[in-house]
């Protein structure tokens, strides 16, 4: 499975050691590997101090990694017991927020089928979507990637291989308290389902396995609908002319593509009906979690949800200025931006939000356009333009940001400039 995966000669594994049978037999099981494949071998253990038997853990999994030659490193974090999520979620999170500390090309964690089966059944009782009800995968590439080579054994094939083999685990008491959700589903729900389907935990975990290759379909579908519709920007009109699946299934993936978890299918259902009843060419901007839904002359696309309003900043030559979710950045140029001449002799620079009667000369010989207009014309959305940066120079705007520079700050060819960038959500926006 390790090589199938494309791990190769000279990548470092690090085995998530909890010092239960599973990851003990997974650790034992990579370090008789790691000669043959080729692979360096660490181990990583998580002291969540939950237990009054979390120091004997952690000197049992430093016992195992000294006797097979493997580097340990023991991360004490802190839980947060009151956590609205619940114990379980709130260790679960900052466990895995420790282990992408390790330095590793691949995380290796125990997780078995059993794990699997449980995992389904919590998250469908939770009414997951398809790729929630997928589980969990045998192999995710990333940085670092994750593997889970024993995801198709059962758990009572690893605890009689680890007994066979001689070896030595520890047992996490809180794994018989009822009380956690997993806990009962283990010792409750799995037992009797399997009274009645013997085959119940196997036959899960190959649901799991079709509904993650269902995902992977709606995923090349959305990718499909997302050219279809324009690409990064999508076209309105050629959004809402999709069937309301297809839609929700966009829109799902793309927050995903920005790294947001998507929304409840209640708040998609609701985005997805004032994008079909709202006036065509009226703007929009609908609350997505995380997120919001913009959509600007036939324009939608989704962006990070507003920060307050930025404040004014003295501009004293520095290279970057921070503003709003992000920076404004002052990049030494040639014949393009300010003239570096004409902000030498200035008095005061500020950079700052628009301000009342704000208007600006983008080409000389033109009317000065006022900022609305300005705004109008480069297709800058009402709800951003409070945001935008604009560089003052004793009291005259020289520069809007994603507008341009005013026709007598412009730099002339050969000559040495500034160029203000605003870089913000992913996105720069210079001089035109």
């Amino acid at each position: 499975m390790l090589a199938a995966a494309g791990v190769g000669e000279g990548a470092t594994l690090c085995c998530a050691l909890s010092g239960g049978v599973d990851s003990v037999l997974l650790l034992h099981g990579l370090a008789a590997l790691r000669e043959t494949l080729g692979f360096r071998l660490v181990a990583a253990h998580v002291h969540h101090g939950l237990s009054p038997n979390a120091d004997d853990w952690a000197a049992s999994c430093a016992g195992q990694c000294a006797r097979l030659g493997v580097s340990l490193q023991t991360f004490h974090v802190a839980v947060d017991r009151g956590d609205p999520a619940g114990l379980e979620a709130a260790a679960r999170r900052v466990r895995h927020a420790a282990l992408r500390r390790v330095a590793c090309d691949w995380l290796v964690f125990g997780h078995h089928q059993d794990d699997q089966a449980e995992t389904l059944l919590f998250r469908l009782a939770r009414g997951a979507g398809v790729r929630g009800a997928g589980g969990m995968a045998a192999v995710e590439p990333g940085a670092p990637g994750r593997l889970r080579p024993l995801l198709g054994v059962r758990r009572a094939r690893i605890e009689q291989a680890a007994r066979d083999a001689g070896l030595v685990w520890v047992n996490d008491e809180s794994n018989a308290d009822l009380r956690h959700t997993r806990n009962a589903l283990r010792h409750r729900v799995l037992p009797a389902l399997e009274a009645v389907f013997p085959a119940a935990v196997p036959a899960l975990a190959r649901a799991a396995e079709n509904f993650r290759e269902a995902d992977e379909l709606l995923d090349a579908l959305a990718a499909e609908d997302a050219l279809r519709c324009g690409g990064r920007r999508l076209s309105r009109e050629a959004l809402c002319a999709l069937p309301s699946a297809r839609l929700r299934n966009l829109l799902r993936w793309r927050m995903r593509d920005l790294g947001v978890e998507p929304v409840s299918r209640a708040r998609l259902i609701e985005t997805e009906r004032q994008l079909r009843e709202t006036a065509p060419g009226r703007p929009l901007r609908l609350p997505l979690g995380e997120l919001a839904c913009c959509v600007y002359r036939d324009e939608l696309w989704l962006e990070r949800a507003l920060p307050a309003n930025p404040v004014a900043l003295c501009w004293r030559g520095e290279t970057r200025l921070g503003w709003g979710d992000g920076a404004v950045a002052f990049e030494a140029t040639l014949g393009r931006g300010l003239s570096a001449a004409a902000l030498g002799k200035a008095g005061e620079v500020w950079l700052a939000p628009r301000w009342p009667g704000l208007a600006m000369r983008l080409q000389a010989g033109r009317p000065r356009r006022s900022f609305k207009n300005l705004c109008q014309e480069a297709g800058v959305p009402p709800w951003l333009r409070d945001r935008l940066p604009v560089l003052r120079v004793d009291g005259e705007a020289v520069w809007i940001a994603g507008i341009g520079v005013a026709a007598g700050w412009q730099c002339a060819a050969g000559e040495e400039g500034v160029l203000p960038v605003w870089q913000h959500g992913g996105i720069s926006s210079g001089c035109r």
